[in-house]
């Protein structure tokens, strides 16, 4: 029998974060269906007026239908939060491999739990969360899937566990020859590092991250702790952890601020029942700990893998969008002729082929903004595990069991090729203004020397 959530439900679930798109909540109450599990409620924008603009996403389109013609299961679903779910199941997973990817399962709600929802977890949302969007009272399913912040349920005796959450980002820079002469500094600078000067330029985020994808995806064990370091000293919105299921690093519902003296010395304390180590030497063996893991675990070389499946750069993908869509290629009435040859193998390449392309990039596009989940807890003495599952911390002499997950594996919509494209834009442009800025500083600064 089907179950559905009802409004007297809603006190059992607890706000535990938030995507641009999703709501997570925590289970606490006693019902063993729901022990060890969080949800996922999709959000509406508040706006009524973009409400009215924004397309149903009760179902594929018609375009959407054609592009994953190969997915039965996901082309034959009628609701948008199904679909996301199948997408997961029968394309992320055979992808990334089934031992890093939890599909979940959906669940029947009322509009009267949406309501109680929205109104319990309000005062925990950071405010700008608030203003922008709400709990989508036209759900008719949530996702619940198991919290991968904790280790089975029971194996909860075993004593305490702790997880970390990653948003690797892009891993490498783009090789493709649709990459434009005016946008050609992205085959030299990570997009991680070029969108970091327009997030800062509009104001969400104080401090530019010293974090590079490329270190965390190298390969190179050194790398990846530094990675790791870098991602600490400042988190923004891609770096949590928690302690038992409990948020003690990172932010809720956004970027974290950066990691200063109390903020260390508060995590540092918390680590203390986990990390056998010296004061003031708990932090660097976690970050240890996430490195070797990381490392052994191998989920960094898949995730590169699907990430590259991207092999055109949204600058060439865009053409093979408006192929697919039979309109007139926007992109081009803006191109000289000799641009304009630079982008014809595109225009005249076959509909199966323009739709690999497409398909490959949203692929891509979700596993360029997934998050990696990595949870520990110390083996017990006399239990050696699976060696391939466990990390031993040469420094204080502890082995630990680790699992790692895939979450956020949202499917991306192909109406927001263009949006894609002119966000792709925008990133360049504003970084190539605050290199001239720097520049023109630099040279008043030599002039003064004078």
């Amino acid at each position: 029998m089907e179950i559905t959530l009802s409004d007297k439900d809603a006190n059992d679930w607890v706000y535990r974060g938030e995507g641009a798109a999703n709501l997570v909540l925590a289970y606490i109450g006693s019902s063993p269906a729901f022990m060890g599990k969080v949800m996922r409620i999709r959000k509406a924008p508040r706006n009524d007026s973009l409400v009215e603009t924004t397309p149903s996403p009760s179902s594929l389109t018609a375009h959407e239908r054609l592009l994953w013609k190969d997915v039965d299961e996901l082309i034959s679903s009628s609701d948008h939060e199904l679909a996301s779910q199948l997408f997961v199941l029968h394309v992320m997973k055979p992808l990334l491999g089934s031992k890093f990817v939890d599909a979940g399962m959906h669940v029947k709600v009322s509009t009267g739990f949406l309501e109680s929802v929205e109104k319990n977890v309000i005062c925990q949302r950071p405010a700008w969360r608030v203003d922008t969007a709400q709990v989508d009272m036209h759900c008719d399913y949530v996702l619940i899937m198991s919290d991968h912040s904790l280790f089975a349920r029971d194996n909860l005796a075993s004593g305490p566990c702790i997880s970390v959450e990653i948003k690797p980002k892009c891993g490498f820079r783009p090789v493709s020859r649709f990459v434009s002469e005016e946008t050609a500094i992205k085959k030299r600078i990570t997009r991680f590092e070029m969108h970091q000067a327009l997030k800062l330029h509009q104001g969400e985020i104080s401090l530019l991250s010293e974090y590079n994808p490329l270190d965390l995806f190298s390969g190179s064990i050194e790398r990846i702790h530094k990675a790791i370091k870098d991602l600490f000293t400042t988190p923004q919105n891609n770096f949590r952890v928690f302690m038992n299921g409990s948020l003690i690093f990172g932010g809720l519902g956004g970027g974290a601020e950066d990691t200063n003296f109390c903020i260390a010395k508060a995590f540092e304390g918390a680590l203390k029942s986990i990390i056998e180590a010296g004061d003031g030497l708990c932090t660097e063996n976690f970050l240890t700990l996430v490195a070797e893991a990381a490392h052994k675990s191998g989920v960094l070389d898949r995730l590169l893998e699907v990430q590259k499946l991207d092999d055109v750069d949204i600058e060439g993908a865009i053409h093979a969008y408006y192929d697919i869509t039979r309109q007139q290629c926007m992109v081009c009435t803006e191109l000289n002729e000799d641009q304009t040859k630079i982008y014809a193998p595109l225009h005249s390449a076959s509909l199966d082929e323009s739709l690999r392309i497409v398909k490959d990039y949203l692929i891509a596009a979700t596993v360029k903004d997934c998050s990696l989940m990595i949870c520990f807890r110390p083996s017990k003495k006399g239990d050696s595990g699976s060696l391939s599952n466990s990390v031993y911390l040469e420094s204080t002499k502890q082995t630990f069991d680790f699992k790692a997950y895939f979450i956020d594996l949202d499917m991306k919509r192909m109406s927001k090729m263009e949006e894609y494209y002119e966000l792709d834009k925008k990133i360049v442009s504003c970084y190539r203004e605050m290199i001239k800025m720097h520049q023109g500083r630099n040279e008043v600064r030599n002039l003064q020397k004078f």
